[in-house]
């Protein structure tokens, strides 16, 4: 939907009126009120709010409309509508990338100077820029799990049929997800959708992450935040090593035997732990004693779905693994047979009420789901130092008072006023 509301500037006192058009499929209009006659590197604190920023071409800047947090980026109109359009298409197939949300166009200054559109897109709560993670040395440990991140992430889009052309850290968000990360997508600017890709597209792509990631891991490594025992050249192929592993094992044929069927369900259920979900599996015989097992895998998300169909819980992948564990855990020893029912009642006998009992003044620390799977494993480690279960309640006081408290706040859940200059 495109509009073309107009409002009212002042200039040396003379009067003007500024049009600006904005298209979008659901128009804030508080959108309307936002400084759209001065530039965005000059808009005044007060509509501003300070949130880790990761490295960008453009000039970007976050602000509050009621209850959400936007990024608002100045780019061509061109680019702005090519990066607008790819965004919804990828937030129709549910894709993790960042929701598009308007583009702001035919932005004049107050003296009548034409301004770059800007492209708006709402911020990803409880996540992060890679270099905003670490306030100290990063960790080679850390640094393996932003790859798997990365990885993951690729795999899937590359599944999607979707050419990035600018894989790097520094255009992805990281969410926290139970002892790992998620990564989503933040820059599609230059990418492309397609039925599907070819592998000089897929090589073309794990390139370009190459020599971008090489030039980040550089770049943290001048700023003294890389471990002495991290080499970015070894991070640069280490994402590329792991992609081909993953991709490998979602997309390699595999021959069995007739009489060892069991092999089939065993490959399904590996893809399945990798998180990823198999629409069909393709047969063909290869002489009178093998198949050739060919699994059409469709995207990532195999718990993420399971957890939702259950409980109407959303969480990242490994978030609702865990979860899930816990739930099949509780309907064998309450002894309950049907599915739903068991998801019901621990949803309303434990999930609940483990959220309710963190204190108001700790909840932005970390998303409900995140702070439960902690639990759970905190849990885990206290009953494994008692030799004994040491049952939920404690587990809950322990983390909340020995753990969660201790954890500084995730500055992407609401933001911080800028102060005045």
């Amino acid at each position: 939907m495109c509009v073309e509301p107009r409002r009212e500037a002042y200039a040396g006192g003379c009067r003007h009126t500024c049009p600006v058009r904005i298209t979008s499929a659901l128009v804030d209009p508080a959108l309307l009120d936002l400084p759209w006659s001065t530039p965005l590197e000059e808009w005044p604190a007060r509509h501003l709010v300070a949130l880790p920023q990761g490295i960008s071409r453009h000039i970007v800047r976050f602000v509050r409309l009621g209850d959400y947090v936007y990024a608002v980026k100045e780019t061509g109109e061109r680019v702005a509508e090519r990066e607008y359009d790819l965004l919804r298409a990828l937030e129709r197939i549910g894709f993790p990338s960042v929701e598009a949300i308007a583009i702001v166009a035919d932005r004049q200054a107050d003296d009548g100077t034409p301004l770059d559109p800007v492209l708006i897109t709402r911020h990803l709560q409880f996540s992060l820029p890679y270099r905003a993670l670490f306030s100290r040395t990063l960790r080679p440990e850390t640094m393996g799990r932003l790859l798997d991140a990365l990885a993951v992430l690729l795999v899937r889009m590359h599944l999607t049929g979707f050419f990035w052309g600018d894989c790097s850290l520094s255009n992805t968000l990281f969410r926290r997800d139970a002892g790992a990360f998620a990564a989503y997508l933040v820059d599609a600017e230059t990418g492309a959708l397609h039925r599907s890709l070819s592998n000089g597209q897929r090589g073309e792509d794990l390139e370009i992450a190459r020599v971008n990631i090489f030039g980040e891991a550089l770049d943290l490594q001048a700023a003294g935040l890389l471990h002495e025992s991290i080499d970015p050249e070894v991070v640069c192929e280490e994402v590329v090593q792991r992609y081909e592993r993953l991709w490998h094992e979602i997309t390699y044929e595999q021959q069995v035997e007739r009489e060892a069927r069991h092999d089939i369900e065993g490959r399904i259920r590996r893809l399945n732990d990798l998180g990823f979900d198999v629409a069909e599996v393709a047969l063909s015989t290869v002489d009178h004693g093998r198949y050739l097992v060919r699994p059409k895998v469709v995207d990532a998300g195999y718990h993420t779905r399971r957890l939702i169909r259950l409980t109407g819980l959303d969480a990242e992948e490994n978030q609702a693994r865990r979860l899930l564990n816990d739930l099949d855990a509780y309907r064998v020893e309450s002894d309950l047979t049907d599915e739903q029912q068991a998801a019901h009642r621990w949803l309303t006998e434990v999930f609940e009420p483990v959220v309710r009992a963190v204190p108001a003044h700790l909840r932005h620390k970390l998303e409900p789901q995140e702070i439960f799977a902690q639990i759970i494993e905190h849990k885990w480690l206290l009953s494994e130092r008692a030799r004994r279960d040491v049952g939920m309640g404690p587990a809950v006081q322990s983390y909340l008072s020995d753990v969660l408290v201790h954890r500084p706040d995730e500055q992407a859940v609401l933001g911080v006023e800028v102060p005045a200059p």
